[in-house]
């Protein structure tokens, strides 16, 4: 798999690029965020790490967002020395995958990219051999090939988890599921939880889908609990 790296770090960057390449990684490396997207472009990699300070404060914002505007399923990792909660709000709006914080351990840095990766690679459930899978959930159709949202005329650009997210609740209509399980399906086992990461997650997820900042009508909060989709049942 290739890998860019995109960190103005020099040392942190050589760090990393050393690492993954014992992991039998192909890397690439970029020290801002106009070089990082050429090389992008050009060098067309599986997965980015993007660090979110570059030469400027939200750099890696911009280019999270630029990379996710031309490619909406290759893998996103976010680096940063911030831990505030806007900016791991900001990074999954932007369009990330996950946001790790500095300082962290070699072993979890590669714990996240094989959970993102195997996520991103793999299959959802194969619950119909279509190429095109469709779901509804409430007012929306769910397309799961070129990970959609449609609502009347209007069309909800998604992420591969957020596609996962979805599908998990409607398959399991009507019940509880649970945040393990969220995180062990839709971010893998390896991902180290975090209750706060992920409802900011779903947070940043409801404001895509739903008409209102608050409304609940598809992802519904069972607090204590996990998360439930209540399918609407007609009267025969």
């Amino acid at each position: 798999m290739k890998i860019l790296i995109v960190e103005d770090d020099v040392n942190l960057r050589s760090g990393l690029q050393d690492l993954l390449m014992l992991e039998s990684y192909q890397v690439i490396t970029a020290n801002d965020a106009a070089s990082g997207f050429a090389c992008f472009q050009k060098q067309k990699p599986d997965f980015c790490i993007l660090d979110v300070m570059l030469l400027n404060p939200n750099d890696g914002f911009t280019l999270c967002k630029r990379i996710r505007q031309t490619d909406n399923k290759i893998p996103i990792l976010m680096l940063s020395a911030r831990s505030e909660e806007i900016d791991r709000v900001l990074g999954f709006e932007c369009g990330a995958d996950d946001y790790l914080p500095k300082p962290f351990g070699p072993r979890e840095l590669i714990a996240r990219i094989k959970a993102i990766s195997r996520r991103s690679f793999i299959a959802l459930p194969n619950k119909s051999s279509e190429k095109h899978y469709f779901f509804t959930m409430g007012n929306l159709k769910i397309d799961t090939e070129t990970q959609r949202a449609y609502r009347a005329d209007k069309i909800i650009e998604l992420t591969k988890r957020d596609v996962q997210i979805l599908r998990l609740l409607h398959d399991n209509a009507g019940a509880v599921v649970s945040r393990d399980e969220l995180f062990d399906y839709c971010w893998g086992r390896e991902f180290m939880p975090n209750s706060r990461s992920l409802d900011q997650y779903i947070s940043t997820l409801r404001k895509k889908l739903e008409p209102t900042p608050t409304a609940e009508s598809i992802i519904k909060t069972v607090r204590g609990s996990g998360y439930r989709f209540d399918p609407v049942i007609k009267a025969s």
